[in-house]
């Protein structure tokens, strides 16, 4: 039997998620793959802003080159790092059950922190909704791994930073968390909490082995997800949320569309059956569209220009 040869990223949440795929495999076919890390643009331009360093694709592209390359015969990915367009010649055999969904603080509740307060979120889709709610706070981009951006609290650079909990969770960091943020607060990334495995195409032996890690529910939810970013031409950089899930059979899906002042935030919700997953997130596009976010994108796409 063939090792395979699992691609991360260099951070420690990524090395995580790859050793999760990796005891799953091991659990799952008795093999012991091997894991190879890569650095990305992103990991190594941890200090300028995700908008300066190329947004789309910047935590993915070296490892999709090094699978075209036959380096490494799976990549390991958080499902909101990867672009909408994915190269014809690489597929997705696994998108693993989903973790939480929510963002959440470390530092402060939202409720207790002062006017002004100084606040760390790379994220332009957590800026603009926490500007939504508290217009008063002062939003600063914060990149960098996690334990980065944990130390940056105790210091007293920021009173508060803003991540996703599932990661926190994965790093057995959960007791740091000050607030959880449901999705009617602070609507998640698309594809926020899912991990999914990468594999050449052609690579069937690899697809085989990676089929028992996909969870229907999960896929369809990040299926739908996807297909409302790729509707709206979105990266990483579109201060956009959405949250899809099965729920008693039906495939149920809320999004939002903020301004990155915050003053405007557009949300809508609609379901379909969980097979109707590509259909239900273009439907959910237009629903935005129709109810005013049309005009906030292009203020978005002028503001990057």
């Amino acid at each position: 039997m063939r090792t395979l040869r699992i691609g991360t990223r260099a951070s420690l949440l990524a090395k995580w998620q790859a050793e999760f795929i990796r005891k799953q495999l091991f659990a799952a076919t008795g093999m012991e793959p091997e894991v190879i890390v890569i650095k990305t643009a992103g990991d190594k331009m941890q200090h300028a802003p995700v908008t300066q360093i190329g947004g789309k694709g910047i935590f993915i592209k070296e490892l999709e080159e090094a699978l075209l390359e036959e380096t490494i015969d799976l990549a390991v990915h958080s499902v909101k790092d990867i672009p909408t367009d994915v190269p014809s010649r690489l597929m997705f055999p696994a998108v693993c059950r989903r973790d939480d969904v929510r963002d959440c603080l470390v530092g402060s509740t939202l409720a207790n922190l002062r006017k002004g307060a100084r606040v760390g979120t790379s994220s332009l889709r957590r800026q603009a909704q926490l500007r939504h709610l508290r217009p008063d706070l002062d939003l600063r981009d914060l990149r960098g791994n996690v334990d980065t951006r944990l130390r940056k609290v105790e210091s007293g650079e920021y009173e508060a930073i803003m991540v996703a909990k599932a990661g926190l969770d994965r790093l057995g960091l959960s007791q740091r968390i000050s607030e959880i943020l449901s999705p009617e607060v602070c609507m998640p990334a698309v594809g926020q909490g899912a991990i999914a495995v990468e594999c050449r195409l052609r690579d069937t032996e690899a697809g085989d082995l990676l089929a028992p890690l996909d969870d229907a529910e999960t896929r369809s939810a990040v299926i739908a997800e996807r297909a409302l970013l790729a509707a709206l031409h979105g990266g990483c950089q579109v201060p956009m949320g959405a949250w899809a899930r099965v729920e008693r059979g039906e495939l149920l899906m809320d999004a939002c569309v903020c301004s990155v002042d915050g003053s405007q935030c557009v949300k809508q919700r609609a379901t379909a059956p969980p097979d109707q997953a590509a259909p239900l997130g273009e439907h959910m596009a237009r629903l935005l569209i129709e109810a005013g976010a049309q005009s906030i994108l292009e203020e978005v796409s002028r503001q990057r220009a």
